[in-house]
């Protein structure tokens, strides 16, 4: 390959979890760069997702809204000062943040893999990519010989399209031979062919598995980075760390790291096959607790289970995934990143490829994840496994987002079937609910940016303009195109969950669960039942879970098994004084423990909390930059995320809807019709939306329009004159 930039660095030793710099990268000049890591950097935005924001908040033009394909936006990738270590579980995430294809503001992405790890051990907390390539070219991170090299494809290179290929090339290419210690020193980040034509684009992040013999991969699907990231002629980033070791971290208390490390784990195994059991399952055991508590999303959101209505009586049987991933990848499948005891990397090996230039080929399938089978499975009221794989194998290897194809294909199946589209319009293609075969179709569509594949790949809020040149009715789509702020949502049927719906609606980016994974805490367990309990979850879980993401690591140690302790450690009421059983897990102490074992700062929940707190308020101000952010644009919500839009929603649960309307709204169904019961519901819920709006902002401390107010920025250390000119025409 044509070498068109080099920069040979000395290399850093981590000191308490930081490695003190970050790289630079032009694509448009060539130029590479190391900028240090200020004390400011590190007290304000902690690493990880706080350190991208900060860099791309330095970087960005200010004197303009930065869009999504202009040369200036950049993708950032980081770990954080608790990412890397191999002696806490979870502790291999890379966070990556750009500005968005689908929304126009940040959008930022937790994912597995080994890149986040292997950057910072090569002694980066963080990559800054910014520019646009001429053509094709990879960076080379080369750790090993503290070499950084950005490389030109030339035609002769022959370098495969499809990502997963693409990922097996490179990490044979980089490794310095073809044994297996020295593959596992690599990791690929790649997208495919579809992000160049789709604004789902996706980004794989690689590792290489010794049980499976395979460069395998985690994605960071949400928003459109792979669209960013192909936009950028950028083929590939590939780094080849140095020698792990466990004490690289270099941690301020490592016998303190170490014990609280071998307590979690020791908890993980213990408890984690009576709990989700993750390391035997993964995600896949939630579709069968969804399906049961009503919380599938089933063809398009209409429903929360299997459906047995309108003569559609199709087999289910529980439990398929539990026994479909038990029996082909066993208990304990090797992790996304070393020494994490959930492991909860599932895969499918030896499926034969039905469709598309691979058919008749045995691959190997990295997952299905709990929202591919949703998605892709009962969204689309698709419920073999099989099809869902298919769909998983091509959307991975075409660089597309699992859960934006499932949400988005389920939007034109319903679209199709109220006869807005027809196979005039779809090219011939029957895209009613349960034709995995023509949903296919529309992803090997958006691979080559052909037919009606291209059209689709844009995203729901792009088809709810584009299908009203169809006949489509806006007010109907705006109801069931179920995206917000640009994004699709994420696999979660949230219309008995007001607190879900917030969960959804006030986040930063868009209706991703991973700010506030609520909705069982509300529908299931029933344990924030008042506004006030609302809106103080609404505040205090976004700000926990955006924790995980400045230190680089996974949610689901702390989310998916839950310490036996939780149960026994008395909190105070904060109205009544009085020591009650705690709602807030145990593991949260944990966590501030471990880090200032780490850094060496002293730390407790409240800390964390805080930390978190200025990054998240930071990156609401951001929007605001940008042109968003505010309460209109957490406002215009689709109605099928609150309430039943059809009469086939509300008659599928009328008895349910019948009661609340006499117990919760004072009014006698009896005698009226569907579409007037109908019409009184949503009059109702789309009010307490806006009830739980105002509590969330009073709780947050955000003005009424939802900016946050000038007292809680300067309480955080983020007064300075630029942010305050940003926020004071919204006070």
């Amino acid at each position: 390959m044509k070498i068109l930039a080099q920069l040979r660095y000395a290399q850093q030793e981590i000191n308490k979890g930081y490695a003190n710099q970050t790289l630079y990268v032009n694509l448009t000049t060539n130029e590479l760069f190391i900028k240090p890591v200020t004390q400011k950097m590190k007290d304000l935005f902690i690493g990880g997702k706080g350190f991208n924001l900060f860099l791309m908040w330095n970087a960005l033009p200010k004197d303009r809204i930065v869009k999504w394909g202009d040369p200036e936006n950049e993708i950032c990738i980081a770990s954080g000062p608790l990412g890397a270590s191999t002696y806490y579980p979870g502790a291999g995430k890379s966070i990556v943040t750009t500005i968005s294809p689908l929304t126009g503001i940040i959008i930022d992405s937790n994912v597995g893999g080994y890149f986040g790890p292997y950057l910072k051990f090569s002694g980066f907390d963080a990559l800054e990519i910014q520019g646009k390539a001429k053509n094709d070219v990879i960076l080379f991170i080369n750790g090993q010989d503290n070499l950084i090299t950005l490389e030109q494809i030339e035609e002769s290179d022959y370098i495969p399209e499809y990502s997963h290929l693409l990922t097996q090339a490179l990490t044979q290419k980089y490794a310095k031979d073809s044994s297996r210690g020295q593959l596992q020193q690599v990791s690929v980040v790649s997208t495919g062919p579809a992000a160049k034509f789709s604004r789902w684009g996706m980004l794989n992040f690689s590792w290489y598995s010794r049980r499976r013999k395979w460069a395998s991969y985690k994605q960071a699907g949400r928003g459109g980075c792979g669209t960013v990231f192909a936009d950028k002629n950028l083929k590939a980033l590939v780094c080849r760390a140095p020698r792990i070791d466990a004490r690289k971290n270099n941690p301020a208390d490592p016998e303190l790291v170490k014990k609280i490390g071998r307590t979690h784990h020791k908890e993980i195994v213990e408890l984690d096959p009576t709990h989700n059991q993750m390391r035997e399952v993964g995600t896949g055991y939630l579709p069968d607790i969804m399906n049961v508590t009503d919380l599938l999303p089933t063809e398009n959101f209409r429903f929360g289970h299997h459906p047995q209505i309108a003569g559609k009586e199709i087999p289910f049987k529980r439990q398929v995934w539990a026994d479909l991933f038990a029996e082909d990848t066993g208990t304990g499948a090797d992790g996304c990143w070393l020494g994490c005891s959930v492991s909860c990397s599932h895969y499918k090996r030896g499926y034969t490829v039905k469709t598309g230039p691979f058919k008749g080929k045995k691959v190997i399938v990295d997952g299905p994840e709990y929202e591919t089978i949703a998605g892709c499975g009962s969204n689309w009221g698709v419920w073999d496994p099989e099809w869902v794989l298919e769909a998983n194998f091509y959307c991975d290897t075409y660089g597309l987002d699992t859960i934006s194809v499932g949400t988005g294909i389920a939007f034109v199946m319903e679209c199709y079937e109220a006869g807005i589209l027809d196979k005039g319009i779809t090219g011939g293609l029957e895209l009613h609910f349960g034709n995995a075969e023509a949903a296919l179709d529309l992803i090997h569509q958006m691979r080559e940016g052909k037919g009606f594949g291209r059209v689709v790949g844009q995203g729901i809020k792009f088809m709810k303009n584009e299908f009203t040149k169809y006949g489509g009715d806006p007010h109907f789509l705006q109801d069931i195109g179920m995206e917000h702020k640009g994004l699709e949502f994420s696999e979660y049927v949230t219309k008995e969950s007001l607190t879900q719906q917030g969960g959804y609606g006030f986040t930063n980016k868009g209706p991703q669960h991973d700010e506030a994974w609520l909705i069982f805490e509300d529908v299931v367990r029933g344990s924030i039942p008042s506004f006030k309990d609302k809106a103080a979850a609404l505040t205090w879980f976004p700000y926990f879970r955006t924790w995980f993401s400045l230190q680089g690591l996974c949610k689901l140690p702390w989310n998916d098994v839950v310490s036996e302790e939780n149960y026994k450690l008395p909190i105070k009421d904060p109205d009544t004084g009085e020591l009650v059983q705690s709602k807030i897990p145990y593991h949260v102490q944990w966590y501030a423990k471990y880090y200032s074992a780490v850094t060496g700062i002293e730390s407790g929940p409240d800390d964390i909390i805080r930390d978190s707190e200025r990054v998240y308020t930071f990156q609401r101000i951001f929007n605001i930059r940008q042109g968003k952010g505010l309460r209109k644009d957490d406002s215009h919500f689709p109605y099928r995320a609150m309430g039943p839009v059809t009469r086939l929603e509300y008659e599928s649960r009328q008895e349910r809807y019948d009661d609340q309307l006499k117990t919760l709204i004072d009014v006698n169904p009896e005698g009226k019709s569907t579409e007037e019961k109908m019409k009184i519901l949503r009059e109702y819920r789309e009010k307490q939306y806006e009830l739980l709006q105002n509590a969330v902002y009073r709780e947050r401390r955000w003005t009424k329009n939802g900016c946050p107010s000038i007292e809680l920025v300067k309480e955080l250390g983020l007064d300075c004159e630029e942010i305050l000119q940003i926020i004071t025409p919204h006070q």
